[in-house]
């Protein structure tokens, strides 16, 4: 009989995992303050940067908001946080692969028109790495950069839902990425095509981006 490893959960993902069960029973509610670091250090029994990536892990899925200076709120109602991320993690990579599509193409048209010199050079960092880590086929570093890429380039549209969408998603299309892919032909092969979506959106040409992200998504010209 063949003993199947069981995975343990880190202490951050324990944390996330207890917080969104407590959102979800209604501990806290929409637009609720999320207690301080300290207190919820003394909560869960752990230490400051297991909080923290547990609320980063949170913020990525859209749950709650991280406002600097302020403090972390809850951005979903009590009942649609377990069913949403769960239905998340259950999703075929067919359905996550078509979200990505429709995000995607309104994401690259929003940034060719409100990125910032910031951005770009952002975008410039993270594209080089992902074609370092490509070409030397280093898949996880790959995959890494690759999501990187485009959550950098929904940071850039300047429309915050839409940043909040893309990122909920990142996690699962890392997840789904990981199981399909164990080298990199396929992103070294769309290199080029990533390369002239950066150009467009330094360009600010919002039509050549929203036909770049077609391309790469396999879409083909949609507008």
């Amino acid at each position: 009989m063949t003993n199947m490893a069981i995975q343990k959960k880190s202490l951050s993902e324990e944390v996330a995992e207890q917080l969104r069960l407590q959102i979800a029973s209604g501990k806290y509610v929409l637009g609720q303050k999320l207690p301080s670091e300290p207190e919820l250090m003394k909560e869960f029994g752990v230490g400051r940067s297991s909080i923290r990536e547990a609320v980063r892990t949170l913020s990525n899925t859209g749950i709650v908001r991280v406002q600097q200076g302020l403090g972390t709120f809850i951005e979903f109602k009590n009942g649609a946080v377990v069913p949403w991320y769960e239905r998340l993690k259950s999703a075929k990579g067919y359905e996550l692969h078509e979200v990505r599509q429709l995000l995607e193409l309104k994401i690259a048209e929003k940034a060719a028109q409100n990125r910032t010199a910031k951005d770009i050079s952002t975008l410039k960092k993270l594209l080089q790495k992902r074609y370092e880590a490509a070409f030397t086929n280093r898949a996880d570093e790959c995959i890494d950069a690759d999501i990187a890429f485009h959550i950098a380039i929904a940071d850039a549209a300047k429309n915050d839902i839409l940043a909040d969408l893309y990122k909920t998603i990142a996690a699962q299309l890392k997840r789904s990425f990981k199981q399909t892919y164990d080298n990199t032909h396929t992103f070294l092969s769309k290199h080029a095509e990533h390369a002239a979506l950066l150009q467009s959106i330094i360009d600010k040409d919002p039509k050549k981006a929203w036909q770049c992200v077609a391309k790469i998504t396999g879409q083909g010209t949609l507008k």
